[in-house]
């Protein structure tokens, strides 16, 4: 797996949309953050368009993001928001230069679009807050960003949650959204969870959906020889008038009680305040005992 280098200070970070429309004013917060690490905010095309819900139409979209993969002097690519439209966009995109020389793609979200596809062309991402929410997040979340952007040293020791399976394990950390990765399910952005470690979160869905697109990961071998499973918030989840009769974590482990890996819930990953970074792509090693859960980078 290529790890793209890491930023030094005065190096450019693009802040462009592939997905919902998203203000000017929007990023502000996340460009005075960029200052304050000594880095020069690139601010693409589509911040400030408009195309019903999306940031320009899909051609605009290809065509800044592709701007910005292609631009030397671009150091790393912030996805500005997440909502819906990456995956409009995904196979029209050429990665033959960023290829050549990566650099950071950073976001969550319907940004797993791209860490899944990218994933698949053996090169890392970052997983965390982006320019529209990171104003609200916690101070361990934007150092988070910082340390993955900079390559500072980090590993994550949290409590552990009383639903936690317990067990040790290790491989390449994966993953992202759970609506996104059932979306990609049978495409080429699909990914092979084989010897690896499961990252999911998700945000606003009934808790029967949860199910169904659990149910579609194992129906798609996902969970078959995965090493590990994380999961971030289940945030604002709903029910019908007739119970599902399981809760988010309820639903989780009865989907993987046939496995014996272990599984960490409550982890500071989505759509929460505290949404530290993740470097995707990377081995870790994971530990889930009664009492916590640490992630180590190795």
């Amino acid at each position: 797996m290529l790890k793209p280098d890491f930023v030094r200070k005065g190096d450019k970070i693009a802040i462009v949309s592939t997905a919902r429309k998203i203000h000017q004013k929007e990023v502000e917060e996340a460009v005075k953050i960029l200052e304050k690490w000594n880095l020069v905010p690139i601010i693409g095309k589509t911040i400030g368009l408009e195309n019903h819900q999306f940031a320009g139409t899909d051609e605009e979209r290809i065509g800044d993001f592709q701007r910005m993969l292609d631009d030397p002097e671009i150091k790393a690519i912030w996805c500005a928001r997440g909502g819906y439209g990456t995956i409009r966009i995904i196979d029209a995109l050429d990665f033959s230069k960023f290829q050549e020389r990566p650099k950071w793609i950073i976001g969550y979200s319907d940004v797993t679009v791209l860490h899944a596809h990218i994933h698949n062309l053996s090169i890392s991402t970052i997983h965390a807050a982006m320019p529209i929410d990171i104003f609200k997040g916690t101070n361990e979340a934007k150092q988070s960003l910082y340390d993955a952007l900079f390559g500072t040293n980090f590993n994550y020791q949290i409590p552990s949650n009383q639903n936690n399976r317990m067990g040790t394990s290790r491989g390449k950390l994966i993953g992202g959204n759970l609506s996104i990765l059932y979306a990609i399910c049978g495409s080429i952005s699909s990914i092979d969870c084989e010897g690896k470690i499961l990252c999911i979160e998700d945000l606003d869905e009934y808790l029967y959906h949860i199910d169904r697109m659990l149910q579609n990961l194992k129906r798609n071998g996902y969970f078959d020889k995965l090493s590990g499973l994380i999961v971030g918030g289940m945030t604002k989840m709903h029910d019908n008038n007739i119970p599902f009769g399981k809760n988010a974590e309820e639903i989780i482990l009865d989907t993987v009680k046939e496995y014996d890996f272990p599984v960490a819930f409550d982890f500071p990953m989505g759509h929460i305040e505290d949404n530290r970074a993740l470097v995707l792509g990377t081995e870790v090693s994971l530990s889930v005992s009664e009492t916590e859960v640490i992630l180590e980078y190795l």
